[in-house]
């Protein structure tokens, strides 16, 4: 009788190896495009952020005849505040503490004030790019996502900074209980469209401050240094500072040669988002011309700007 091999039920041990090898190597391929589709919904939802202050801004400008104040001296409240009605937050705008004539923040009671804690300690979804990682540093007030525009020196907007002459720009520092009305668009003298009203900046991690958009020095972002800089940012105090650049995040004290300064930065891969003056998004490459990065910044530095 001729022999026959007996038919097995199942996979011999070989077939098995060959099937886990295929499902891993699968596994390996489909991973990183997950990784990709889920930042890339993040990136859609930072710019849909960027796109609603946008708006809240254009809207406080409509009403105010001006763009809001950038911050009312170091604590008193920043343009967060401002924005709040247009970003569906007026319940959080109605408890901040506000001076009855002009409806801003008062000089009666800090950002860390009791009457004000309930407001900075929440997170604004509207204002926390997915992308980033969320911090509270201090006393759980938290930190947000986005800058508004100081131009293209330092904080102190300083008329030059190492050869680079300052070319105004949307937002100032204004004392306590002056008027809500900041810069005007027609002010912009560069053109709408070409000029950066509000971008990305990274949240500082542990009792860093960066991002700490309810006090003075972390309500802005400047050019002087380009976007996603791996030179540090500039902190007055080192207690302050998280030198962090494996996590895009370095930083030093700032010197007379270098001020206090923030870059824009954020943890899409090769950019930043920013949102203009128009109203308009765009992404911006991080390796974009310096001069031309600077200025986008300017409002009135009469820079011719091409494509970017």
């Amino acid at each position: 009788m001729p022999y026959r091999r007996r038919k097995m039920d199942g996979f011999t041990l070989i077939e098995l190896l060959v099937v886990i090898a295929i499902i891993a190597i699968l596994v390996a391929l489909l991973l990183p495009a997950v990784q990709q589709a889920r930042e890339a919904a993040r990136r859609t939802q930072c710019k849909n952020n960027l796109k609603q202050i946008g708006i809240a801004m254009h809207n406080y400008h409509e009403v105010n005849n001006g763009l809001p104040v950038a911050q009312y001296s170091c604590c008193w409240g920043t343009w967060v505040v401002g924005i709040m009605p247009y970003i569906e937050q007026t319940a959080l705008y109605d408890r901040y503490e506000k001076n009855r004539k002009y409806g801003i923040p008062s000089d009666t009671a800090r950002y860390n004030h009791s009457v004000n804690l309930p407001v900075v300690r929440t997170r604004i979804k509207a204002l926390s790019c997915p992308s980033d990682i969320d911090n509270a540093p201090f006393s759980g007030i938290t930190n947000h996502s986005y800058a508004v525009n100081f131009g293209n020196t330092g904080y102190g907007q300083q008329s030059t900074l190492n050869g680079v002459t300052f070319g105004d720009a949307p937002f100032r520092i204004s004392g306590n209980n002056t008027p809500a009305r900041n810069k005007r668009f027609r002010d912009v003298t560069d053109g709408t469209s070409s000029t950066m009203m509000v971008a990305e900046v990274l949240q500082g991690q542990g009792r860093d401050l960066r991002g700490f958009l309810w006090w003075g020095d972390a309500t802005q972002f400047t050019t002087y240094l380009p976007p996603n800089s791996s030179a540090p940012d500039r902190i007055y105090s080192s207690y302050y500072c998280n030198n962090q650049p494996e996590q895009n995040l370095p930083c030093a004290v700032s010197t007379s040669a270098n001020p206090t300064m923030f870059a824009s930065r954020s943890n899409h891969v090769g950019g930043i988002q920013t949102v203009l003056v128009d109203g308009s998004t765009r992404f911006v490459s991080e390796n974009i011309d310096l001069d031309l990065w600077r200025g986008l910044s300017t409002a009135r530095g009469n820079e011719v700007i091409g494509e970017f």
